[in-house]
């Protein structure tokens, strides 16, 4: 019987352990596993600490009921400073309405150079605020939650991801950039807690499903 070489038993040993790195790579994805992280403990805490409710009807609701794109001074509105905030090299006249600039859209890893490709999305949707507990709101209050440059609550993103989310609560739709989605969830829990709105049992569980795709702690 023939002796193997050294090199072709290094050789044999290299295709050996590709093949077995290939099948555990393999088995994960058909069984749909992840890697798993955890996220932040005070995120947990907020989310356990919001009130579980259905959400109510929309009757009633109207965008005009949560006066947004205030004026910010220097002849800039809400939606202009964040367009300013999120954009790069960003250029505008002197009404503060830009003319150029580079626009990242988290939602999706696009990058837009023209102000008309990106919309300014509110990350709790006003009318998922209206049917979460805002109804009941005055109207100082809703136009203070249609305009928070404090909380994480206003991103310049891709005009038909905003338009395609519309009203939606993460059960109902998610970015498709999966890597944002730590950061949407916890935004997301974020904003519902100052404001002390509802959310799902649907809800709730969607946002924890999403919180485990954030980084492991180190």
């Amino acid at each position: 019987m023939a002796r193997t070489s050294p090199t072709q038993r290094i050789l044999l040993v290299v295709v050996v352990l590709v093949a077995a790195v290939a099948g555990i790579w393999y088995a994960g994805r058909q069984s749909g596993a992840e890697p798993t992280g955890a996220a932040p403990a005070d995120v947990t805490q907020q989310l356990a600490e919001l009130k579980i409710a259905p959400r109510t009807s929309m009757s009633g609701y109207s965008r005009d009921k949560f006066p947004h794109w205030d004026n910010q001074g220097h002849n800039c509105n809400t939606r202009e400073l964040v367009l300013k905030r999120d954009g790069k090299d960003v250029k505008a006249g002197t009404d503060c309405n830009p003319t150029s600039g580079t626009w990242f859209s988290v939602y999706d890893a696009e990058t837009w150079t023209k102000p008309g490709d990106v919309d300014i999305d509110h990350m709790v949707p006003l009318g998922q605020a209206w049917a979460s507990g805002a109804r009941d709101w005055t109207q100082d209050k809703r136009e203070q939650f249609a305009n928070d440059l404090t909380r994480p609550q206003l991103f310049a993103v891709t005009d038909n991801l905003n338009q395609q989310k519309g009203d939606k609560a993460p059960d109902e739709w998610k970015p498709p950039l999966v890597s944002f989605w730590c950061t949407y969830a916890t935004d997301w829990v974020t904003v519902k807690h100052f404001y002390g709105l509802t959310i799902t049992t649907g809800e709730k569980t969607a946002l924890q499903d999403m919180l485990r795709r954030c980084p492991a702690a180190s």
